[in-house]
């Protein structure tokens, strides 16, 4: 049976054998940070010029926009620059205010206008469409939960979290999760509403913050270099791009799917808030703080909705 772990080590293992990252890491730091950043740069320009050329600017705003909501899992990683370990308490405010978030962000960017939409293409189908959506995104995080290994939060709040390879299966949680996220933020811009898929972003940003400190507090615990472990926290926020990408073109070039990719990713997206993060704050008893942060997270998603809206 194929080993997404495995997978990605042998890659890795691949990758610095090459006779051109071998080239690479014998430069000074300074000259081998510049190539990398120039290399990254010429990227982008070949990336959004393709994509503002074959498409217009929402798709180029929709993707930077799920490539900066992707980054926010790095930015919340930086405090394990200087921290080895954060109170119980505190995690699970954090998480039940981002879940609060996610489910404002859930009703009001991506369930609402997505039976709006419904019916305009589907008279009198509209709920009914998204219905349908919102089971499959369940659906499908439903078997990848099951087809991939990985562990979930609450391996967190149990501090399990005692080998690299446990920590590489939570990572690899975290990354299959952040998949449907990036493709709400890419449906939403597809639907041609940019202050939608601004609201939506923001949200996904938020809500990742908490995900990047839960990735890189157990490497540093296990003793790895605090920047590797807050890029290695970053990376698994940068698949959202590809959800990003993949969810702009496809509403964008067939727009009658639209209804059905926004139910899509309400429904992965209720999956993971349901399965992942309220069982995680109500765990050992920490439940009421974390329910009321996710009241505040919901009342700050539903005043940024409508000064945006």
């Amino acid at each position: 049976m194929f080993n997404i772990q495995t997978f990605f080590e042998t890659q890795y293992l691949r990758l610095q054998a090459h006779p051109q990252y071998l080239k690479l890491m014998t430069l000074p730091t300074l000259q081998r940070w510049g190539v990398i950043a120039g290399i990254f740069l010429l990227s982008q320009i070949v990336v959004f010029g393709s994509l503002y050329i074959i498409f217009d600017e929402i798709v180029v705003v929709g993707f930077l926009a799920s490539i900066l909501a992707g980054l926010a899992t790095g930015v919340g990683a930086l405090p394990a620059l200087f921290l080895k370990d954060i109170s119980p308490r505190l995690f699970n405010s954090l998480l039940g205010a981002a879940a609060g978030v996610m489910l404002a962000a859930t009703a009001f960017s991506l369930l609402v206008p997505g039976m709006e939409y419904g019916q305009q293409i589907w008279p009198g189908k509209g709920l009914l469409i998204v219905s349908a959506g919102m089971m499959l995104g369940a659906l499908f995080l439903h078997f990848a939960d099951e087809k991939l290994p990985h562990l979930h939060f609450d391996a967190v709040a149990d501090e399990s979290l005692d080998s690299l390879q446990k920590i590489s299966l939570f990572i690899i949680a975290i990354t299959i999760h952040n998949f449907p996220e990036g493709m709400s933020v890419g449906v939403s811009f597809g639907s041609g509403d940019m202050n939608n898929g601004l609201v939506l972003s923001i949200a996904i940003a938020l809500q990742n913050l908490p995900e990047g400190l839960a990735v890189a507090l157990p490497l540093v615990g296990l003793g790895y270099n605090k920047w590797k472990a807050v890029a290695i926290a970053t990376l698994t926020g940068l698949v959202e791009p590809v959800g990003g990408l993949l969810g702009i073109t496809m509403v964008t070039i067939f727009s009658s799917v639209l209804p059905i990719a926004m139910g899509f990713a309400a429904g992965a997206m209720l999956f993971v808030i349901s399965e992942e993060i309220i069982p995680e704050t109500h765990s050992k008893g920490r439940s009421r703080i974390a329910t009321f942060s996710l009241m505040v997270g919901f009342i700050i998603m539903m005043m940024l909705d409508k000064m945006l809206g």
